[in-house]
């Protein structure tokens, strides 16, 4: 890998219900073994030196799901940050989460504000992970907020905007890789992607792993970002 990585990858996880019923199993096992590929991308993230990684992995629109499925997420969420804390601590990762973490099952909030606290001040990888997220829900927040302080009109801007984001202080992702063959972005970070670089593949999230990662690296180092203008 040459210097010139994507500073910033965001990633919809999506395939895991599909992969599980190719082989006969429940959904819920495909959920357990994405969870499983997760940390083997995020280290090696951190290893090829990307600084930002935003993991969708639990929309606004989710909720709609079986509720056995759903309870089943939350509850492999709460696993996953539990067991992967001192992990993640020791590759110096920062844990971030997106998304309205309020309505969340209360072991689920006591695992992400535990995480949250240990990782702080850790300078390796950022890793959100995208909870209850959706890209209008993050706006209609943002505009909220914006008038909960009273801020004049005539001084908004993209940086005001920018500021009221659950992204506040990161770059917009360079690259946006959605897995599974969907080619659509699901409500994923709709103010941020404004000029990110897109990544379809067919490969299902529990078989994306660090070859498939360095194939989507690859073909975003000949794509020419020319963000509006005429390089």
């Amino acid at each position: 890998m040459t210097d010139n990585n994507p500073r910033h990858i965001g990633i919809i996880l999506d395939g895991n219900g599909r992969w599980a019923k190719k082989r006969h199993m429940p959904r819920t096992y495909g959920h357990k073994k994405g969870s499983e590929r997760v940390f083997d991308i995020v280290r090696y993230c951190n290893e090829l030196g990307i600084k930002y990684l935003t993991l969708y992995a639990f929309s606004t629109e989710n909720w709609k799901r079986p509720k056995d499925e759903v309870n089943f997420l939350m509850n492999l969420i709460s696993v996953f940050i539990n067991d992967k804390l001192d992990e993640i601590h020791r590759q110096n990762c920062k844990l971030r989460v997106l998304g309205d973490t309020s309505i969340l099952p209360s072991s689920a909030i006591e695992y992400i504000e535990r995480a949250k606290k240990k990782t702080e001040n850790n300078t390796g990888l950022n890793l959100n992970i995208a909870i209850n997220y959706g890209g209008r829900d993050e706006i209609v927040k943002a505009v909220k907020d914006i008038i909960k302080e009273g801020i004049d009109p005539s001084n908004i801007d993209e940086d005001t905007i920018s500021n009221h984001l659950y992204t506040k202080g990161m770059p917009d992702p360079d690259l946006i890789i959605r897995t599974g063959g969907e080619i659509r972005i699901s409500n994923f970070l709709i103010y941020q992607l404004a000029y990110s670089e897109f990544y379809f593949t067919e490969v299902l999230w529990p078989d994306f792993d660090r070859e498939q990662l360095d194939l989507a690296i690859e073909n975003y180092k000949h794509r020419f970002r020319r963000f509006g203008g005429l390089k």
